[in-house]
């Protein structure tokens, strides 16, 4: 498989590993900006819905009543992403889920503060199994706890259910209006962003070819041509899937899976970097998933491919960026959009089977069961604490630890924790200060409405300015549904958002903590038989691949490798085991590195020369020896490997992994070894001080 630069000839070179990701607990980690970009839409459509919701429920029931319909609204922050016709539905469920939280939370309040303390860690509970099983976005959880809480302060009792869950559908109500408003101007435009994401990935991805940046690079493009094929998939309806329009969405979508496996080929093989006009070819291909008329001119690529070999893998790179280019600058009536093969139906259901998501969550190999578990629990311990202090707020307790516990792991917690913490005291005296003026009704639904918006708007690039923001608007909220003094409303607050934060970090450290860290051989596992299906039918000459079976197997090839690295960052964060996790970064490059060849390899047609049973067997022991090895944290015991002259840097990458394997198990031993000699030294250390005692 030659590069076609010229160095064929030279003994294959592996790929620079990049460095081992690791999370920051560290002052710029708090304060610093993560890279992204401002939700400046999403912050316009939570102010919108919040100002407009409580305003209309403040005028029908009012303002007490209507901080319900305000926490209502904030199904605008759901489904941000995904299809129109699709969040249609979504939101409405998300809309349901919030009218049953206040049903559920306004009933058990009115039993008595031990109940709607339980109510409030079962909704934390359910809600995270939940999101996180239907793969709902974040929010997540937060928002249906902060509906939960404030619906138990609301007044009235048993009689006053049915008005609260009314009201609260209301509030879902407009904020299902305001995100649905997108839909009246740009109807597809969810499933444009998410396709010209991943060619802007795959342009990043290209420059990283010959860098230390490459692993991380080919992590985020797979993730963005993951979420590309979902919203499009999520996007078939009835009506839609024959259009012109969706027939070119369609044949780009599989254009950039294809650049990206292409690429995916080049990167490994490839030691030093691309010329800059393939980045910047892919770049611009971007912005012509929507606009036909900014394709780039496909010639542009000529000069690169002169001179290289047909069949070397930066001229199929080249030539797939071309014939994409060429996809791109036809127009949504053309009719040979239509007529070419990559524009027909995609294989797959459009709407997820969500009973079995739910199942299959619950699993043993799944982390949003100990997810979800801690999450109610703590949350409820928590509660509970604060309510046996005598807490006023005791339900302030309960959500903070929900908002520390979202992190995901111990260190994030223990950032979460502090950003939550310092914000939500800066957040007490700007909001404190804002009610000191006793400011009209209407200054004060305007004001939340802004809050909200702002809080929207930086949340994703830092939580610590977010809680800033967001302080103010629940200090505003919690005061119109229960006026208190607000001296004492802003040290109950400060109070019990440090209770809080103490039991959501003490959640991360003592349930499950080790819970990413145990699943990762599996995960590893995981891929690994995902790559052996693949190659199996690859390299099996008599059994043939159909269109819809090939994309199956891609579709969960790159799921396992997406979901590999999910699993090991996590399981950093678990201290203090990850210690153990470490090591293993190798062992995930290079597993990803064979996930990834070998979704290459179903890109293509099969090898030009047939493969006899006897390779076959050999490449299944193969991989079965380094599956057993992995689950049994054992050194592989691999031989020869079988020649596969078609897919060289597979076998590269399977002797690099057994090599991570064999020193990460090397390490692990060590660290048993000196651990018992640790143990030992205690033990004879404390006979020694009972023999001193004695005598």
């Amino acid at each position: 498989m030659p590069l076609g630069d010229g160095r064929s000839d030279q003994a294959p070179r592996r790929a620079t590993i990049g460095d081992r990701p690791s999370p920051r607990m560290d002052l710029r980690a708090l304060f610093g900006l993560e890279a992204g970009h401002w939700a400046w839409r999403t912050a316009a459509y939570a102010a919108v819905a919040m100002t407009v919701s409580f305003a209309l429920a403040t005028m029908l029931f009012g303002p007490q009543l209507g901080t319900m319909a305000a926490l209502g609204s904030m199904t605008v922050l759901y489904e941000k992403k995904t299809p129109y016709s699709y969040r249609a539905a979504a939101l409405a469920l998300v809309g349901l889920g919030f009218v049953a939280a206040v049903t559920f939370n306004s009933l058990a309040s009115s039993l008595s503060p031990w109940a709607a303390v339980a109510s409030i860690g079962l909704t934390a509970g359910l809600s995270t199994w939940v999101c996180a099983a239907w793969r709902v976005d974040k929010p997540g959880p937060m928002f249906f706890v902060l509906v939960a809480t404030i619906s138990t302060i609301a007044p009235g009792g048993v009689a006053e259910v049915p008005l609260h869950a009314l009201i609260a559908a209301l509030g879902a109500t407009v904020g299902w209006t305001v995100s649905m408003s997108g839909a009246l101007f740009r109807s597809r435009r969810p499933e444009y962003h998410a396709v010209a994401e991943a060619f802007r990935e795959l342009a990043a991805l290209l420059r990283s070819v010959g860098t230390s940046e490459l692993d991380h690079a080919q992590h985020q493009a797979s993730v963005a041509v993951a979420e590309a094929w979902r919203i499009v998939l999520l996007g078939q309806t009835r009506g839609y899937s024959p259009t012109p329009e969706a027939a070119r969405l369609r044949a780009l979508l599989r254009w950039v899976s294809d650049v990206h496996l292409a690429a995916t080929q080049v990167c490994i093989a490839r030691t030093t970097p691309l010329p800059t006009q393939a980045a910047e070819f892919a770049e611009l291909l971007a912005p012509a998933v929507a606009d036909p008329s900014q394709a780039p001119d496909p010639e542009s690529l000529h000069e690169l491919r002169r001179g290289m070999r047909p069949r070397s893998l930066e001229s199929r790179l080249y030539g797939l960026l071309t014939r994409t280019a060429q996809t791109a600058r036809r127009s949504a009536e053309d009719q040979d959009v239509e007529d070419d093969h990559r524009s027909a139906g995609l294989h797959d259901e459009r709407y997820p089977a969500l009973a079995n998501a739910l199942r299959s969550s619950l699993s043993s190999e799944s982390l949003i069961r100990p997810t979800a578990l801690r999450m109610w629990l703590t949350v409820t311990a928590a509660g509970m604490f604060g309510l046996w202090m005598g807490l006023d707020h005791y339900y302030w307790v309960a959500l903070t630890t929900t908002s520390v516990l979202q992190a995901g792991n111990v260190a994030l917690a223990f950032n979460r924790s502090v950003q939550r913490s310092l914000g939500t005291l800066l957040g007490v005296l700007a909001g404190v200060g804002l009610l000191l003026l006793n400011p009209p009704l209407a200054v004060v639904i305007i004001l939340a409405g802004l809050f909200q918006g702002t809080t929207q708007l930086v949340v994703a690039r830092n939580f610590f300015y977010a809680s800033i923001v967001l302080t103010p608007m629940a200090l505003m909220l919690s005061y119109t549904a229960q006026p208190a003094p607000l001296t004492d409303l802003a040290e109950s607050r400060f109070i019990d958002t440090v209770v809080g934060s103490v039991f959501g970090l003490a959640g991360a450290l003592l349930l499950w903590r080790k819970a990413s860290a145990t699943r990762l051989p599996q995960a590893i596992s995981n891929v690994l038989e995902r790559t052996r299906q693949c190659m199996m039918a690859v390299l099996d000459q008599d059994s043939e691949i159909t269109e819809e079976h090939r994309y199956r197997l891609r579709r969960d090839m790159r799921a396992a490798t997406v979901s590999l690295r999910g699993v090991y960052e996590s399981a950093l964060g678990d201290a203090p085991r990850a210690a153990s996790t470490r090591p293993l970064w190798p062992v995930v490059v290079a597993t990803q590195r064979i996930g990834y060849l070998a979704l290459a390899a179903l890109s293509q047609d099969r090898g030009p020369d047939p493969v006899g049973i006897i390779t076959l067997q050999r490449v299944d022991l193969a991989f079965g020896e380094l599956i057993s090895a992995m689950e049994e944290r054992r050194t592989p015991r691999l031989g020869a490997l079988p020649r596969l002259p078609a897919y060289p840097r597979i076998n590269m990458e399977l002797r690099a992994l057994a090599t991570a394997m064999t020193t990460a198990v090397a390490q692990d031993e060590r660290s048993v070894r000196q651990e018992a000699e640790r143990r030992a030294h205690r033990e004879q250390r404390r006979a020694q001080r009972d023999v001193d005692a004695d005598l």
